[in-house]
């Protein structure tokens, strides 16, 4: 007598399409997968935010080992002396061979740091300092109008009369512009102290935003515009 057909209980082993482990490992390809997105996306927010994108804190090789620090810290010499464009130009200016041999003609004269301005002054060729700073070509910044309206070196530059050596002080970033831009009355400084070397805003500054706005005569409903800083 035949024999009954067991009931069909799925294809046999050999012709599965998928193990009994691979929704297991599909799982944790997905798992992996998410852990690698989002691992990535926040390594470079990191990268982004971090002082190797902003280059904050980054000073480059100068023909001449010169020191803020000394210069305009302890010296007390004036900013304008060296950067001679700061209040009436785009540009602030760098130091001339003619600028150093002011003092250095005189003093120093036979020290090894100062042969590059020695070389200068006989060849004639000027001496070419390295931006500290580079803003894109699309960015238009203008020193003189911020200097006019109170925007002291420090705010931007850093705490430059503690530096050895020039180092890029703040971020300089678009949001970092911006966030001046939307609130400049915390961000300005005193007259007597547009360029003090190491001065930073006090309390009593941050105290009377208003009152400075109203001294430098800021009106801050454009300031924000994309035509400000990009033409």
């Amino acid at each position: 007598m035949p024999q009954p057909h067991p009931q069909n209980s799925g294809p046999s082993p050999k012709h599965r399409l998928f193990s009994p482990g691979a929704t297991s490992a599909f799982r944790l390809g997905i798992i992996l997968a998410l852990l690698l997105t989002g691992g990535g996306a926040g390594a470079v927010f990191a990268f982004y935010h971090s002082p190797w994108w902003t280059r904050e804190g980054f000073a480059p090789n100068q023909p001449v080992l010169f020191s803020h620090r000394h210069h305009a810290g302890e010296l007390r010499i004036d900013c304008r002396f060296c950067h001679t464009g700061v209040e009436s130009s785009a540009f602030a200016g760098l130091p001339s061979t003619e600028t150093c041999l002011t003092c250095h003609s005189q003093i120093f004269t036979d020290t090894a740091m100062l042969r590059p301005v020695v070389r200068s002054a006989e060849t004639g060729l000027p001496l070419r300092w390295k931006p500290v700073t580079n803003l894109p070509g699309y960015v238009y910044f203008n020193h003189s109008i911020h200097i006019a309206k109170g925007v002291g070196c420090t705010t931007c530059h850093g705490d430059i009369g503690t530096m050895a050596l020039t180092a890029k002080g703040e971020r300089l970033d678009m949001r970092w512009c911006l966030d001046c831009h939307r609130d400049p009355g915390t961000h300005l400084s005193p007259r007597e102290d547009l360029y003090a070397a190491s001065w930073r805003p006090t309390a009593n500054a941050r105290s009377r935003p208003a009152a400075l706005m109203r001294a430098y005569e800021i009106h801050s409903a454009h300031l924000t515009d994309c035509v400000t800083c990009h033409r």
